[in-house]
């Protein structure tokens, strides 16, 4: 499936703290814990306890929830297919999308059970 810029816009303007609780809901569902889905979205995104908590409470958009991380040096890891799209081929100029599509695919391995030192990529020696 092809990104087009209406689609980027509509995912950039939601609020990240209306959907976070969708995502602890389906974990919670599958056994997981708040503590390792603030886990898994603060290495991706380099924010601290505070500042994720801050920010859901502030209901910012994706687009500043993004804007304002520090996106993990291995995101680039992250693929694979997430609502049709294939993460790798989500082309850069909509950048706010494929980082929701990566946070979402994270979660989606969470969810199934994977183990946390997999999900949180790390570079081959």
């Amino acid at each position: 499936m092809k990104v087009t810029t209406e689609k980027n816009e509509k995912v950039a303007n939601m609020i990240f703290g209306t959907i976070y609780p969708l995502y602890l809901d389906r974990l919670e569902k599958n056994g997981r814990t708040k503590e390792e889905l603030d886990q898994v979205i603060k290495w991706f995104t380099g924010y601290s306890q505070e500042t994720l908590d801050a920010l859901i409470n502030e209901k910012v958009t994706y687009r500043t929830f993004f804007k304002k991380a520090k996106i993990h040096k291995n995101a680039h890891m992250i693929k694979g297919v997430v609502c049709g799209y294939r993460i790798e081929e989500i082309e850069d100029e909509f950048e706010v999308y494929k980082q929701c599509r990566q946070i979402e695919k994270l979660i989606d391995e969470l969810a199934k059970g994977r183990k946390m030192e997999k999900i949180l990529r790390k570079e081959k020696k």
